[in-house]
């Protein structure tokens, strides 16, 4: 089943690596400058879930909050970037050598290389959906500027891995790329064990990457890995298994709050702020008619209003509206792009594509 045919009918899209590499330097550029200061001035005191990863990057698993606990990927490549750091800092700055300061600027590169890796695929994303490349550009601006963005590249956690995961997703499923499906599904379980929430969504808008014997696969490998390492922690730390679920079930307690926050006007502020004004190019789409969505794949509405809803799971079940709506940036990026290529409110800047705008509407 053909889930993006217009996202098809302009030809195939070949960048070419220079231009993904200055698109690349472009979204890491834009992220290093702004998540700099958040490197430098945050007060860890006010966030256990950084504390807990700065000590899982020391290999110091005791302690450690079990919703934290098992990921590692991000922590442990962040310590392997840190090592020739702490060798710097020994004779640059030695009373820094034996602090956190290596190992917190081992995150921030980390973080905001696969941060602006993720930025990447939104961009092409935004093309094979039928945006122009001027239009994919701003959406891929939108995204990387949003207050969250500063938070995941600056601080010591996890989220960028999971942007990456959610930013693959979305693209395997309109470029029908196998490798990016592979990399999704292999990359997923060991970023957040909510990636469960994401597994309904690539099994039906993933078709195209991967048919569902391959998905279930390639599912059933990563995820015996994942519990592999969840066996080999808990054993090291002596944890029974039964509070690894105890855990899990205990999210269900942040229901009626975060229900509560989203409806208050602190909640719907913390919303608004994920893409600050942004999102009010969104508002364009209510307008217009007809004409303002004759462009628009139904199937590809589909696959954004599910990701959506993926992510609204996030969010009621963790507590943090704004950080876990930040999940929701592929299916945003597209939306903005398309409207600014399409939109007949938009015209002035010049950023319509042609080739997709005289092409059949699918």
């Amino acid at each position: 089943m053909e889930f993006f045919p217009d996202a098809r009918q302009a030809g195939p899209i070949s960048l070419g690596w220079r231009r993904l590499l200055l698109v690349y330097a472009l979204a890491v550029g834009m992220l290093a400058g702004s998540a700099y200061t958040m490197y430098v001035h945050f007060d860890f005191s006010h966030s256990s879930d950084t504390r807990s990863y700065l000590r899982m990057a020391k290999g110091e698993f005791r302690g450690v909050r079990i919703t934290h606990r098992y990921r590692v990927l991000v922590p442990a490549v962040a310590a392997t970037v840190a090592a020739p750091i702490e060798l710097i800092y020994a004779r640059v700055w030695p009373h820094r050598a034996a602090s956190d300061w290596p190992l917190r600027l081992g995150f921030y590169v980390v973080n905001t290389l696969v941060l602006g890796g993720a930025g990447v695929f939104l961009f092409l994303t935004c093309l094979r959906c039928g945006a122009s490349p001027g239009a994919a550009a701003l959406a891929v601006a939108a995204v990387l500027s949003s207050r969250w963005a500063v938070y995941v590249a600056g601080l010591p956690l996890v989220d960028s891995l999971y942007m990456l995961v959610f930013a693959l997703a979305f693209y395997a499923s309109v470029s029908g790329s196998t490798a990016a499906l592979v990399a999704c599904i292999v990359l997923g379980p060991h970023a957040k064990e909510s990636f469960l929430f994401l597994i309904p969504w690539l099994l039906v808008f993933g078709r195209n990457a991967g048919r569902l014997p391959l998905q279930l696969s390639l599912l059933a490998g990563s995820l015996a890995v994942a519990y592999g390492v969840r066996y080999y922690i808990d054993a090291r730390l002596g944890a029974p298994p039964s509070e690894s679920v105890n855990n899990a079930l205990a999210h269900l307690e942040n229901l009626s709050y975060s229900l509560r926050r989203m409806f208050s006007p602190k909640g719907v502020g913390e919303l608004f702020s994920i893409f600050g004004f942004f999102s009010l190019v969104l508002l364009a789409g209510l307008q217009g008619g007809r004409a303002a969505w004759q462009r628009w794949p139904r199937h590809l509405t589909w696959a954004c209003a599910g990701l959506v809803l993926v992510v609204l799971a996030h969010m009621l079940l963790s507590g943090d509206l704004g950080r876990m709506g930040y999940l929701a940036a592929p299916a945003f990026a597209v939306a903005f792009s398309r409207l600014i290529t399409y939109h007949p409110w938009f015209t002035w800047l010049g950023l319509g594509n042609r080739a997709y705008a005289d092409a059949p509407v699918a």
